[in-house]
């Protein structure tokens, strides 16, 4: 029996909208549940794809932080459970989705490239999509 994701829901739209993401961004984009990974676009989605989040990224998306590592020398968060703190990532942003108070969910800019850094465009790129992605599930 699998457990009831929200967002899950939108899993479809969610692919979608991780496509525009990295086709807008030039960046891995990830939408994630709660649990697991549910979109994928930009990377490599056998790596991403319906994998349990990290214990790093869960405690994140339960305090409900916004996290970016702004310069390459910041540690990035695992976001897979398979991750072992490898740093494939050199930058990163990570925004909560959030409904009716409550997570349900993230989303997430990831880059590889070492000159890449993370700023206010992105951040603000994944905050309207996590409050569009936010409004589809009050309707």
């Amino acid at each position: 029996m699998k457990k009831y994701s929200p967002i899950g829901e939108l899993s479809e739209f969610a692919t979608g909208y991780a496509e525009t993401l990295s086709k807008t961004t030039g960046h891995i984009a990830c939408i994630t549940d709660k649990d697991t990974v549910i979109a994928v676009s930009g990377g490599s989605k056998k790596e991403f794809l319906e994998q349990d989040l990290s214990k790093e990224l869960e405690q994140l998306l339960e305090d409900k932080e916004v996290y970016t590592s702004k310069d390459n020398n910041e540690v990035s968060i695992p976001i897979i459970k398979n991750d072992n703190n490898e740093r494939k990532y050199n930058s990163q942003v990570v925004y909560p989705i959030i409904s009716q108070g409550d997570v349900i969910g993230s989303v997430i800019l990831l880059s590889k490239d070492s000159k890449t850094k993370m700023g206010d465009a992105e951040l603000k790129v994944v905050q309207s999509a996590a409050g569009f992605l936010s409004s589809q599930m009050d309707i």
